[in-house]
């Protein structure tokens, strides 16, 4: 079967190639693929940052955002051929740790879990691939081929169920909520935010298109520029850039008892002037609290899917700027400037 795959640690080794059938012990759910989203942690594959192919083979089928339609399934299993399905990431380390041993595997303490399409495992990238059920997420038939939205909804729907155990060691009561970057994961943390009553703020650096017209749509508003600039002083800030000035400034602007949750990663070897003084002052005079945020458990995946679900749905259409046929798969992992999600189409 076809699947779009890379050495790792090896720059420029992405290509179309062929893969065996999936084997039998991955599970007994048997999945056609029908979409990949394409994401940041894909084009640094690609560049050779990072990766690790499956044990014995020289070769890694990306692909860990995923859509996919059951074409066979045990009795019993909760599965039905033409389900359409997304595949977990994240799978326990098989020591395994306290947290992986209890389904918490997001929050691995020794670092032994592999990752679909990641780390150690082929991902979904690929025409079919075989699965456990308790590795596999149904998702609402209403959204057709947008379910493959799915998995970076997790990443935002864990951040708000951890923004919300944060908040409730007092009594809290959040009302402004700032967004740092309108890409797809600043969109989805800015629909979640929405869902729940909040008033939302977006700040991005592009001034016109199709991220500023998707937060209006929304009903929350687009700040672009700084963030002093804004005039807020959010309760609560979801940074999904990595920009690390905006880190540390979104830190001296939140308001008392206020949240930063951090989902985008920062590239290292950057030095940045900041008093350290003055924000450790604001943080601990006024309860702040700060924590970054990784992958997803299943508790994450039901609920996005549930968020997706209720959601606009052309709204979350306008989210996917591009779909790439899989003959045309390159272009998929070439960044365009109107980009916002880009989805490769394998089948469906």
């Amino acid at each position: 079967m076809q699947a779009v795959t890379v050495v790792p640690l090896e720059a420029g080794s992405v290509d179309l190639t062929q893969l065996p059938e999936p084997p039998e012990q991955d599970g007994p759910v048997l999945v056609r693929t029908r979409a990949v989203g394409v994401c940041g942690t894909d084009i640094e594959i690609i560049a050779g940052d990072y990766g690790w192919a499956p044990p014995g083979e020289e070769r890694l089928a990306l692909g860990h955002e995923s859509l996919g339609e059951v074409l066979e399934a045990p009795e019993g299993s909760g599965f039905a051929p033409g389900d359409l399905v997304v595949g977990i990431v994240r799978r326990p380390d098989p020591v395994p740790c306290p947290n992986c041993a209890v389904g918490q595997w997001d929050m691995c303490r020794n670092g032994n879990y592999t990752e679909w399409g990641i780390k150690s495992h082929h991902g979904y990238a690929r025409e079919r691939y075989r699965i456990t059920p308790d590795f596999l997420v149904k998702v609402d038939p209403g959204l057709g081929d947008l379910g493959v939205l799915l998995e970076p909804t997790t990443v935002v729907a864990k951040a708000w169920d951890h923004i919300e155990r944060i908040g409730r060691r007092a009594r809290w009561e959040p009302r402004v909520v700032l967004v740092t970057g309108a890409g797809p994961i600043g969109q989805l943390a800015a629909l979640l935010a929405v869902q729940r009553g909040l008033e939302v703020h977006v700040l991005d650096q592009v001034t016109s298109g199709t991220k500023p017209d998707l937060v209006r749509s929304l009903g929350a508003s687009y700040h672009h520029g700084d963030l002093a600039s804004t005039g807020l002083q959010p309760d609560v800030v979801l940074e999904c850039t990595g920009v690390g000035q905006l880190v540390f400034d979104a830190m001296d602007l939140m308001a008392p008892n206020g949240v930063l949750c951090l989902t985008g990663v920062s590239a290292k070897g950057r030095t940045l002037g900041i008093d350290a003084g003055e924000i450790n002052r604001h943080m601990v005079l006024e309860n702040d609290v700060v924590f970054g945020s990784v992958n997803a458990n299943r508790s994450h995946y039901e609920a996005g899917a549930e968020a997706l679900a209720k959601a606009d749905k052309e709204w979350l259409g306008r989210l996917i700027s591009r779909r790439v046929p899989l003959s045309d798969w390159r272009d998929a992992y070439e960044r365009q400037p109107d980009d916002v999600k880009v989805v490769l189409q394998l089948a469906g």
